[in-house]
């Protein structure tokens, strides 16, 4: 078995000494530095030193704070009408394509006439027949009339004859009514667009006989220009909706895709109901739309932003807010970026941005990043933000460019 190494080597004493003194060089120095750059060890700082914290800053901006509500709304014509046919008939002409957008009283299906010009070329005969006896009763009405003066005929004869009259313009009439109905039924026989739209799928086709009582009808026009879309909004957003509505009739609304990242289509508030769903606590809206290129579809399902307010508002990032007992509050950069904390009322939200109502003007820097070694009165130092630094060297690239 080896002999313990002895501490009173001369070699390994000399190395013990050495690291002592590097030790109280070390010791020393750390002392200097602290008392160069703070208060000493008896003093307020307790020998340590003030640190200089980095930190990311922002400016707040004076601008238009647009707040819009989201909500899940879905497409609806403002028009969908089923195509039936008024009267029965052999179905004889189709004069639409499907998918054609058609407008208010164009010709879409033509039904078999001629049994209805049957119809009114009867009620004309008869019409014209009952003319012919009530022209020839007013003759003999008057010749009556005439001899009564004179005492050749008694009043009771030409009391009745002045009721034949009578009799003979109410079946004039009557006839005249059917000759109206004839004329109808003859105009039904042409159907025509009682809207613009688009048309659908046929659902007849040529020679079935078709009537009125047909459920599926001929086709369906659906009016796609302009279009409307009906969403709701929660109960706790009816108040500031209603105050926007007040203050402008036609709020704007934004239609877009399923996966928000393309507009489909502007529009404006159209009508808001009167009672809330006491199921889903939601109120129903509906906002309508030019949609001229076709991009909105019946029965699709799009995003809605409701802009409810736009004001001129002194604006900065939600992340610079912290919250604590006393409320909200922001840390402020003074020009010898020295920190201080700022209470602050703030307003609407929208996006990453928040309004400020009360606490901070426009231009001062808030603290963005760095937040959490923050104290009132702390020494910063401002950092740079990387994407700027990034763009920096390009931006004096450029400006040597252009002056050369």
């Amino acid at each position: 078995m080896s002999p313990r190494p002895s501490f009173r080597s001369p070699s390994l004493l000399r190395l013990l000494m050495l690291a002592s003194a590097l030790a109280l060089t070390t010791v020393a120095c750390s002392g200097d530095k602290d008392a160069g750059n703070g208060p000493g060890r008896g003093g307020p700082g307790g020998g340590r030193g003030e640190r200089v914290v980095p930190v990311r800053v922002v400016d707040a901006r004076q601008q238009d704070l647009t707040v819009r509500i989201k909500a899940l709304g879905t497409v609806t014509a403002l028009h969908t009408v089923t195509v039936r046919s008024r009267v029965e008939g052999e179905l004889v002409r189709i004069a639409f394509a499907e998918g054609q957008q058609v407008a208010a009283g164009d010709l879409l299906a033509q039904i078999d006439p001629r049994p209805y010009e049957v119809a009114l070329a009867q009620a004309l005969g008869t019409q014209k027949q009952n003319q012919a006896e009530l022209e020839n009763a007013r003759n003999q009405l008057r010749r009556y009339a005439e001899l009564h003066e004179q005492k050749y005929v008694a009043a009771q004869d030409l009391s009745n004859q002045q009721s034949l009259v009578r009799q003979l313009e109410g079946r004039l009439q009557s006839d005249q009514a059917a000759v109206d109905e004839a004329r109808l039924q003859l105009g039904y026989t042409r159907i025509t667009a009682p809207v613009a739209g688009r048309m659908g799928l046929r659902a007849v086709d040529l020679g079935n006989l078709v009537r009125s009582g047909d459920a599926d009808g001929i086709a369906t026009i659906t009016q796609t220009n302009p279009i409307s879309v009906l969403f709701t909004i929660p109960e706790a957003d009816i108040g500031p909706v209603i105050e926007a509505v007040r203050m402008t009739p036609e709020l704007a609304v934004e239609a877009w895709d399923r996966s928000e990242k393309q507009v489909l289509a502007n529009g404006k508030l159209a009508s808001v109901d009167n009672r809330i769903d006491t199921a889903t606590g939601t109120l129903k809206l509906r906002a309508v739309f030019d949609n001229a290129g076709d991009a909105l579809f019946p029965n699709q399902f799009v995003n809605i932003r409701l802009a409810v307010s736009s004001a001129d508002a002194v604006v900065i990032p939600n992340a610079a807010v912290q919250f604590g007992s006393n409320g909200t509050y922001v840390y402020v950069i003074s020009a010898d970026n020295t920190a201080s904390l700022r209470d602050v009322r703030l307003g609407a939200a929208e996006g990453e941005n928040v309004a400020v109502m009360a606490g901070l003007a426009a231009g001062e820097r808030v603290v963005l990043e760095g937040i959490d070694n923050l104290r009132e009165g702390a020494k910063v130092e401002v950092v740079a933000d990387p994407a700027d630094a990034a763009a920096a060297p390009a931006k004096d690239k450029a400006d040597a460019t252009a002056g050369a």
